[in-house]
Parts: structure tokens; C-alpha cells; sequence
């Protein structure tokens, strides 16, 4: 047993996902559903994790093609998996289109939510790239794209345009990966709560509740 965490005191949760993981949008609603369910406080910190980091910014090829291809899955069973994924995103309230997703590199949009962490819109950041990615079909591994995003959630124009252009946030990324690999993550979403707790995948939002209870009782 831990000792408890007194209840003015949020719980800090890391939160490792990838812009291109469907599964970490779908948990990301479940998790959020679950913190305002348990009445918590938690303080959220997105950390970078990179699912397919060979993957070219302009992917010739539907969502289809990309697993086909990356995973080898047999066609059939790649449009089942996609029907699925999307019949339980729409649970969730989330409307995928998944034809309409454009595969790309997810390097410079970690970058770019290192930056908005620094000015305090990393969880605005992090919800409006996802939608765009499975919900609207826009690229966000493009320059213009993640710019148009990023002024969007209320980044300054000319500081997203310098970062975008540099490699500047690359050491923070590199770092979050490391830590990934020290957790012993190999899979995403991954849910660190309280530093000691870890949640891996999409769980239901009673398993998140229950999970965030016991940490805060000193469980775990």
C-alpha cells in the first residue's frame, strides 16, 4: 500500500498515445468520461509515442491499404477491424471516417504538443489534432496543416511556424519514447496515474474509475 493522495491535491496522469492511434481517441473519451464520473482531479500530461515512425508524411493509400500493407492483414479482415473500431468510436461519440484518413508522420505534431504543454493548450492541442485525423481527413503531418490547427487552439502563428520549422521539442519527444520504453510500453493508449499505476489500452470508463479511486486511497 501507498499513502493516499489527500484530495485537494490532483492526481497527475501521464497519458502516452499517437495522433494516428484510433484506440487512444476512443480512450481518451473513456478516461475523461471516468474522471468526471469519479468527481477526480487530475492533471493530464500528453507524452509522445510514435506507432509507425517510418510512416512518410504523404501516405499514397486509404487506412485499408496502410494496414494491408504495415501489418500484412488479409483485406477482409482489415475493412472488419475498421467497421469495428469506428462502430465503437461512435459509442463514444466520436465520428470516425476512417476512408477519409490520411496516414502520415506523427514527429513534427509531438513536437508541436511539447510546445502547446509550455503554453498551457496541450489537452485543447491534442483533442484537434486527433479530430482531425480520423474525423475530418486532414494530414496532419504537413506543415500547413498543423499550423492551421495549432492558431486554431490559440498558438501564436509566427512560434508555431519557428518550431514547425526546426527541431526544436525533438529532445522532449526522444525523451518521452525513453520513458515509454522504461515503463515497458508497447502499446498505446498507456495510462501512468500517480507515477505507479499503469492502464494499458482502451479500457471501459468503470475500469478507469476504479483504477483512479484506489490510487487516490493509496492503493495500487
Amino acid at each position: 500500500m501507498s499513502e493516499p493522495v489527500p484530495p485537494n491535491e490532483a492526481l497527475k496522469v501521464d497519458i502516452f498515445s499517437d495522433i494516428n492511434c484510433p484506440w487512444c481517441y476512443i480512450g481518451k473519451r473513456r478516461f475523461e468520461a471516468a474522471v468526471a464520473q469519479a468527481g477526480e482531479n487530475v492533471l493530464v500530461e500528453y507524452r509522445s509515442y510514435e506507432l509507425a515512425p517510418d510512416t512518410p508524411v504523404d501516405f499514397e493509400g486509404t487506412s485499408a491499404e496502410y494496414l494491408h500493407r504495415s501489418r500484412g492483414m488479409p483485406a477482409d479482415q482489415v475493412e472488419q477491424r475498421l467497421r469495428q473500431v469506428t462502430d465503437i468510436a461512435a459509442a463514444e461519440g466520436l465520428a470516425y471516417d476512417m476512408p477519409a484518413v490520411r496516414h502520415s508522420n506523427t514527429r513534427k505534431a509531438h513536437r508541436l504538443l511539447h510546445h502547446a504543454k509550455e503554453t498551457g493548450v496541450q489537452a485543447e492541442l491534442k483533442e484537434r489534432l486527433l479530430s482531425a485525423h480520423f474525423e475530418q481527413g486532414r494530414n496532419v503531418g504537413r506543415d500547413e496543416e498543423l499550423l492551421a490547427l495549432a492558431v486554431e487552439v490559440g498558438l501564436d502563428r509566427d512560434r508555431v511556424s519557428a518550431v514547425l520549422a526546426s527541431d526544436e521539442y525533438e529532445d522532449a519527444v526522444e525523451q518521452d519514447l525513453r520513458l515509454a520504453r522504461q515503463y515497458g510500453i508497447q502499446g498505446v493508449p498507456f495510462f501512468v496515474i500517480d507515477g505507479r499505476y499503469g492502464v494499458s489500452g482502451a479500457q471501459e470508463s468503470e475500469a478507469f474509475v476504479e483504477v483512479l479511486r484506489t490510487v487516490r486511497a493509496g492503493g495500487g
